[in-house]
């Protein structure tokens, strides 16, 4: 009696680690295989961002091609036709409108 008992205290301990060691797995191939691929393009897209001009065509978020006429700190001012210019959110500005035709 007393040795099935050590051996099922045994084996609960046994299965307690296996489940953490498997927790740990399942949070590093979440880590590898979503989280720090975001992150990259994240990066990317903020340096996009950056690299951008006055006078570079862009793509938004929402799809509305055009022209940058103006940069401040926090938004733009792009020209969507002739004579019509929107102010826009820096955040908002998907991908340069070169870049897009490549890929």
């Amino acid at each position: 009696m007393m040795n099935l008992s050590i051996l099922l205290q045994a084996a609960a301990g046994q299965s307690q680690w296996s489940g953490i060691i498997m927790m740990v797995v399942i949070v590093a191939i979440f880590y590898f295989f979503m989280i720090r691929p975001q992150q990259k393009r994240q990066k990317e897209i903020q340096k996009a961002r950056e690299a951008l001009k006055v006078g570079d065509k862009v793509i938004t978020a929402g799809g509305i091609y055009g022209k940058i006429k103006e940069i401040g700190d926090v938004y733009m001012v792009i020209e969507i036709a002739n004579g019509v210019n929107i102010q826009i959110d820096k955040t908002s500005v998907f991908a340069s409108s070169e870049d897009a035709k490549q890929k």
